[in-house]
């Protein structure tokens, strides 16, 4: 077996530290993609691989990608749901790959709610 280097063991403890962070719910934003089998027949996979995209870019430890089941809002899938600390939850609908990566640059890492894209506030209660 080869030896690791200091890099190498770097990336395993940072990729460790993370799944820690996911199972003791410890995040600054948690973004839920719905995966009921509307929102899969509508695009959700794409649009679930797009946020890990930019969460793996930005290196961002402090936010949560995670799935969930149907939302019951089948005429605004996919959807995604946005929790940011002790805020409202904000209801996404409609979410392209793009709109994803603007979600996650603006709302996500910069705060802004994108009014034109929320579908509902506190969907998630």
């Amino acid at each position: 077996m080869a030896k690791m280097n200091r890099e190498e063991l770097e990336k395993i403890k940072q990729r460790l530290k993370a799944l820690v962070t996911v199972r003791e719910g410890n995040a600054r934003v948690t973004v839920i993609v719905h995966m009921g089998p509307c929102g899969i027949a509508a695009g959700a996979r794409p649009v679930l691989k797009a946020f890990i995209k930019e969460l793996e870019a930005r290196d961002a430890s402090d936010v949560i990608v995670t799935i969930s089941g149907c939302a019951g809002r089948c005429s605004q899938e996919p959807v995604v749901t946005v929790h940011c600390g002790a805020e409202q939850p904000v209801f996404y609908g409609k979410v392209s790959e793009e709109t994803a990566k603007e979600i996650f640059s603006q709302h996500v890492m910069g705060g802004k709610v994108l009014e034109h894209y929320r579908a509902e506030e506190g969907a998630e209660r």
